[in-house]
């Protein structure tokens, strides 16, 4: 049974993570959610018989560490995390520009953003439930690109953590490969999406993005380590 271990599990992309993986009675489903004293309502609504539903907040080193522990519990001796999804994201302070970037805003765009992710692996790692062929997908964006965002840079301080998520991707996707012979890293830029983060203006439904991103997802090669793809298949330039 494959394992899907998602962080930012209980709105929006992670949400819907849920709902697609949770219909199918094969999977495995982590579901990591920043409190179990939130509304998760809409999260129980969605899991199924295999779904567990787990707290980290990857703004807190303590509660990733705390996690891992009862990830490592969860799983037992037999399985491991087949693919992990590190989706949880904030964008703060969107209409600050380069020229009134603040400091505290930026730091916890910076400390989610890029510093949760990273340490995610790292415990995860140091648990011993990564499986040797890991998917490991880093929920980017288009805003994340250098090159996309020179027509029209947005939401200074998100872009620059996205940005810096990218090349922890490719960092990963080095120092990985001597631990997990046949991990694969990847950013993905998952669409402009209907969700609380990308408005309502937003062309896509969490749907079609997140019916994308799996597709994608399931098709990742060994040679594919490293590389930024959109939910649609095509490759995102850095």
């Amino acid at each position: 049974m494959p394992v899907y271990c998602i962080t930012g599990a209980n709105r929006g992309l992670g949400l819907e993570f849920v709902r697609q993986l949770a219909q199918s009675p094969s999977n495995v489903v982590l579901a990591l959610t920043r409190s179990l004293s939130s509304d998760l309502t809409d999260l129980k609504a969605a899991a199924s018989a295999n779904t567990h539903i787990l707290e980290c907040d990857v703004s807190d080193l303590l509660s990733i560490h705390h996690c891992s522990k009862e990830v490592a519990l969860t799983l037992g001796a037999t399985s491991k995390i087949d693919y992990l999804i590190n989706n949880a994201g904030v964008n703060i302070a969107s209409s600050q520009n380069s020229l009134n970037l603040g400091p505290d805003e930026l730091m916890a765009q910076i400390k989610t953003n890029v510093l949760g992710p990273a340490k995610t692996v790292e415990f995860l790692l140091m648990a011993g439930v990564l499986a040797e062929n890991a998917r490991i997908l880093n929920m980017s964006s288009g805003l994340g690109s250098i090159q996309s965002s020179l027509a029209s840079p947005k939401c200074t301080g998100y872009s620059i953590s996205k940005a810096a998520l990218d090349m922890l991707t490719v960092h990963q996707s080095n120092d990985l490969k001597e631990k997990l012979p046949g991990v694969v890293v990847i950013a993905m830029d998952p669409g402009w999406v209907r969700t609380r983060l990308g408005g309502e203006g937003a062309l896509l439904t969490t749907q079609e993005s997140i019916e994308g991103v799996l597709k994608v997802l399931h098709s990742l090669k060994v040679e594919d380590n490293s590389k930024f793809y959109q939910y649609n298949g095509e490759q995102v330039p850095w």
